[in-house]
């Protein structure tokens, strides 16, 4: 005996009612994977940003420090050399008073006129030349043509030598407001002993520079030898 179209209808409703609970199954199963992965993803690409995120900041903060510490660096270098500079301004303004009081003390002729024997006799001590030519301040050509001849006598005794001539410029001079003394010149000028004031002003003090430093402003500590 057959099946009735009733019992084929009902074998066809089950086997479509299987076939979608199967389908509805992998359907969940496939959403489920995907949904799965899309959150693996979603947590991968999250923890990639994080950490560039991070790092970038990371990168940020470093050269913020850098920034800072070059910054640091700057402002401590340009208040040293602010301080350099106000240190050296005073020591300066000491050398210029002290050519201030030498310039005083040239105004005393007769104390001048040893200073100034001197400093052409030290020159020509220097130079030791047959031929030598004198250069001083307009005002002070007539003192130096007359201390010239007693300064060659001294010379030839000291070196007993008598051959040696001495011009006194009369064209070329030593600013006037110079605080006074000689330029030497010998073979034609190619040859030059600068013993005015200001010259032998700057040679003690540069000696004496250091130990002025020192009472002035201290030891200085990035010294590594001290005399």
């Amino acid at each position: 005996m057959g099946l009735s179209e009733t019992d084929v209808a009902k074998q066809i409703q089950h086997m479509i009612a299987f076939i979608q609970q199967e389908a509805a199954e992998k359907v969940e199963e496939i959403e489920a994977k995907a949904e799965e992965e899309f959150n693996i993803e979603k947590s991968r690409l999250v923890s990639q940003q994080r950490v560039k995120i991070i790092e970038y900041y990371n990168k940020k903060e470093k050269q913020i420090e850098l920034q800072r510490k070059i910054q640091h660096s700057n402002l401590a270098n340009a208040s040293r050399l602010s301080i350099l500079k106000a240190r050296d301004d005073y020591v300066q303004a000491l050398k210029e008073e002290a050519r201030k009081q030498l310039t005083i003390l040239t105004q005393d002729r007769s104390k001048y006129q040893t200073i100034l024997a001197n400093l052409i006799a030290q020159g020509l001590f220097l130079l030791m030349e047959k031929e030598v030519t004198l250069r001083c301040r307009r005002n002070d050509f007539h003192l130096v043509q007359q201390l010239t001849p007693d300064i060659i006598q001294r010379y030839k005794q000291e070196l007993k030598q008598n051959d040696i001539k001495i011009t006194v410029d009369d064209k070329n001079y030593i600013a006037d407001d110079s605080a006074g003394g000689i330029e030497l010149y010998a073979m034609g000028g190619k040859i030059k002993v600068s013993n005015t004031i200001e010259a032998r002003l700057s040679m003690i003090f540069n000696q004496i520079l250091p130990e002025i430093r020192e009472k002035l402003f201290g030891i200085n500590q990035n010294r590594k030898y001290h005399d």
